[in-house]
């Protein structure tokens, strides 16, 4: 074999390696998942490549840019650049006929099989690896074609356009639903992720314990006249009133009262053994009731209506009943 084709080869074969490594950058980029690079990037000792990344995603168009720029430098210009060369060497070794028209089609189908199809699919497939690996050297890259992408850029203002990192409730649902699917996340979690966003949609009034089965006591009674109602009632937290059933005076817990009798403090009010505790209104949203339960040790609230009238009460227990699947919406 001539040095001419030997020549001829070896620029076939980096047309192939330069188109394979354009397509293969180009489908990880758009493959690779944007919040595994930016937790990648956000770590205290971040992955190498992953903060380089995540600046070239942000802006993906010119990034994209720059990976069209050189795959069609290989895949057009390098071809016709064969395409004559060929012919040059062809007829110096004196290979006429159909030499031409064959090298032509299969240098076609190289580019489309090992220069587009099969790098693409292993871009896909190792989207972050490879993206990560190519990230400096797009960023070269970019500052060498910096002129020619400020003037396209002035032309094409949308490749200038930033990707922003954003989802909504519903995408993350179908997220955790294909998660389950595919066993990367428990069915559970993912029940439990859907029923997260719901909290959003209840109020304090439709998990409450209303005002005429909440456990209340008087304030004034002794703790000899309401041992009875205590070994009865097994509520953990009870509402304490005082002459009027509007007049909250403070919840207690069962336990405190039972142990008070087992001390022989039978004389002693519910109302001195109460704790001071927090008025939520009965429109307040759930999730935001979740929260201020660690404000302190009770975690109930007592619900009050516009007028400041005690409607009802509701305890850490009942939003997690909606997070466990146990809540039902009633029918009414």
């Amino acid at each position: 074999m001539s040095e001419d084709l030997l020549s001829l080869s070896f620029l076939v074969l980096i047309v192939l390696i330069g188109s394979a490594l354009c397509s293969g950058v180009e489908a990880a980029l758009l493959a690779v998942n944007p919040l595994r690079v930016h937790e990648l990037a956000a770590r205290a000792k971040p992955v190498t490549g992953a903060k380089r990344l995540a600046k070239l995603r942000k802006r993906l168009g010119r990034t994209l840019t720059v990976l069209v720029i050189a795959n069609n430098g290989f895949n057009i210009f390098g071809s016709l650049m064969l395409g004559s060369y060929a012919s040059f060497v062809f007829e110096q070794n004196k290979i006429g006929g159909v030499a031409l028209p064959l090298f032509s089609i299969t240098l076609t189908i190289l580019v489309i099989l090992l220069g587009e199809i099969l790098p693409k699919s292993i871009g896909s497939r190792l989207a972050i690896e490879v993206s990560l690996a190519s990230a400096p050297i797009l960023h070269l890259l970019s500052l060498i074609m910096r002129p020619l992408l400020l003037i396209l850029e002035r032309l094409l203002p949308m490749i200038t356009a930033e990707n922003e990192i954003s989802t909504d409730e519903e995408e993350i649902r179908q997220m955790a639903r294909l998660g389950s699917q595919k066993g990367q996340i428990e069915a559970d979690e993912a029940a439990m992720i859907s029923k997260v966003f719901q909290l959003n949609d209840l109020k304090a009034r439709d998990l409450m314990t209303p005002r005429v089965s909440a456990p209340t006591l008087s304030g004034s009674a002794t703790l000899d006249q309401i041992k009875n109602t205590l070994i009865k009632n097994k509520s953990q937290w009870w509402v304490v009133l005082g002459k009027e059933v509007d007049n909250v005076l403070g919840v207690v817990n069962r336990e405190a009262l039972l142990t008070a009798l087992l001390k022989g403090e039978g004389k002693r009010t519910p109302s001195e053994l109460s704790e001071e505790v927090e008025f939520v209104p009965e429109m307040i949203r759930v999730d935001r009731l979740l929260t201020s339960f660690d404000d302190d040790k009770s975690g109930v609230r007592v619900v009050v209506d516009e007028f400041g009238g005690f409607v009802g009460l509701i305890g850490a227990e009942a939003v997690l009943a909606v997070l466990a699947g146990w809540w039902r919406k009633s029918s009414s």
